[in-house]
């Protein structure tokens, strides 16, 4: 289906030479996917010209910014992608629980600009996308539509997002920042869980054949860029702990489902190190673990569905973290009270502890789901789990003082931070929690008929043949293809010389 952008040729000549004399026009360059999978592999001179751009500007040449590899002040690259090692007197485990920092992206300070990357570039280069006629239309329940603005007016094109109306203001306020036309901003009613709202409008702005819809949630350039980017970035510094200690070894990636995109990156690191991929869902919501539905705080995790680039049939475990959890470790990990009892009572390095304002709330429940897979496998200081934070605690202010508000109106004392990291800490057990069996998969994959083939279209040939390995395998050659493609692409623009 041409939906699900899997096109290896140009499909509309005039639609590719509009783009082409845009990026002239515009000297916008596109990077490849191996130069965001490996940044030493830029060209010299468009390293020469980022120097000067402003990591947060709506600058054509952040486009070589997307990737694992930026320092702390997302304007250099550094060898090894940051990240954190989580020791026991945090996470209350033997095993170092060890998370790569989203906030080094550029533009929206999350690693969903290389999602979206990941599903304009293709439809760019193919002619599916004309930025002379078309609007790129970004559905999410809050980054990826962030990302989705940005990479489209950095490329040149014009985005939308629609998103629930429920999510935190500072994302709300982002878009407003980026956006030429408010009406730009797209909201659908609810919040985290309300996916099936967003498909609804977004069928009704597909009538309009102007309107390009971008879902995250079936577009394979979301799973193939975290495949190959993502993947590669964690095996860098996992790489690098080996290095320090050769005896350690990588058991398990855990990931929130989210759009399934991220969680691609556990197909890369089972290929190279046999790790466990673990699949991450809120425990208001559990759709994976128990056919379930309801309503959740966890920003940054979809559901009540299951996303057709999912490889379900390569996943080994799902998890579930309650709201309670992340909203409760959000105030201890970003208030001054909380800080202090980690330092004071729990040793916790002060170093550490003052870079906790990196996790957000998917992000703290990445973490949460790290210590129970440790827990739940009985890991020793030898095994180490891989996760990542997709972005910062900035960007929910808002809800850590509608936390502070409601459920600590009482006041938040060290007594209450002993309380939280107690019962949501050293108390996130191994409930909630399954190892996958053949059956357990092929229940979770069936689940996703009726949203693909009876809701969405997909034929239902092309939704089964995703339960094959070979299917994924398969998809992985779409890559040399596209980087291929993005060459000439850019030979034919000529935009390169504008910074020779």
């Amino acid at each position: 289906m041409p939906e699900l952008g899997l096109e290896k040729h140009v499909v509309d000549s005039k639609a590719y030479e509009n783009s082409v004399r845009r990026y002239r026009d515009a000297a916008i360059v596109l990077p490849t996917f191996a130069q965001l999978e490996e940044p030493t592999r830029i060209p010299e001179k468009i390293l020469t010209a980022l120097k000067t751009v402003d990591p947060d500007a709506p600058h054509p040449l952040n486009l070589f910014r997307v990737h694992w590899y930026n320092d702390a002040g997302r304007k250099n690259r550094i060898n090894i992608p940051g990240y954190l090692v989580l020791p026991s007197a945090l996470t209350g485990v033997e095993a170092p629980i060890v998370v790569a920092l989203g906030e080094r992206f550029p533009m929206i300070e999350t690693h969903k600009v290389l999602a979206a990357f990941g599903c304009l570039a293709p439809r760019i280069i193919t002619g599916q996308f004309d930025p002379e006629v078309h609007r790129a239309v970004w559905p999410s329940t809050g980054n990826y539509c962030r990302g989705g603005v940005a990479i489209s007016r950095i490329m040149g094109c014009r985005g939308v997002a629609v998103l629930p109306e429920g999510m935190s203001r500072e994302r709300f306020q982002w878009l407003e920042s980026w956006v030429n036309d408010s009406e730009d901003i797209i909201r659908t009613p609810g919040t985290e869980s309300n996916v099936k709202e967003i498909y609804d409008r977004c069928a009704e702005l597909k009538r309009d054949p102007k309107n390009i819809i971008f879902n995250q949630f079936r577009e394979f350039g979301n799973h193939l860029a975290h495949y190959l980017c993502t993947g590669t970035a964690m095996e860098r510094i996992f790489e690098r702990m080996r290095q320090e200690d050769p005896d350690l070894t990588l058991r398990a990636f855990v990931s929130a489902t989210g759009s399934a995109g991220t969680i691609g990156a556990g197909d890369f690191l089972k290929d190279r190190f046999g790790s466990l991929t673990v699949a991450v869902e809120a425990l208001e919501c559990p759709t994976m673990l128990y056919n379930g539905f309801g309503e959740h705080n966890v920003q940054g995790i979809g559901d009540k569905h299951i996303p057709l680039i999912h490889n379900v049939m390569n996943t080994d475990v799902v998890t579930a973290v309650s709201e309670r959890s992340t909203d409760a470790l959000n105030v201890l990990f970003n208030t001054d009270t909380g800080r202090k009892y980690l330092m004071d009572r729990r040793d916790v390095p002060a170093g550490l502890v003052n870079h906790l304002p990196s996790f957000g709330l998917s992000s703290i429940c990445n973490v949460v789901a790290a210590i129970k897979t440790a827990r739940y496998f009985e890991m020793t200081e030898k095994d180490v789990v891989l996760t990542l934070a997709t972005d910062g605690a900035d960007l929910y202010e808002t809800e850590l003082e509608k936390t502070l508000t409601s459920t600590f109106a009482g006041g938040f004392d060290a007594v209450v931070a002993g309380e939280i990291f107690g019962q949501h800490v050293l108390g996130a057990a191994t409930d909630h929690f399954l190892e996958l069996s053949w059956r357990d998969r092929q229940r979770i994959f069936n689940l996703g008929y009726f949203t693909w083939v009876e809701q969405q279209g997909v034929t239902s040939e092309e939704f089964t043949h995703r339960k094959s390995q070979d299917y994924w395998r398969g998809l992985r050659s779409l890559l040399p293809v596209w980087d291929e493609m993005i060459k000439r692409f850019n030979h034919e623009s000529g935009a390169m010389n504008a910074y020779e």
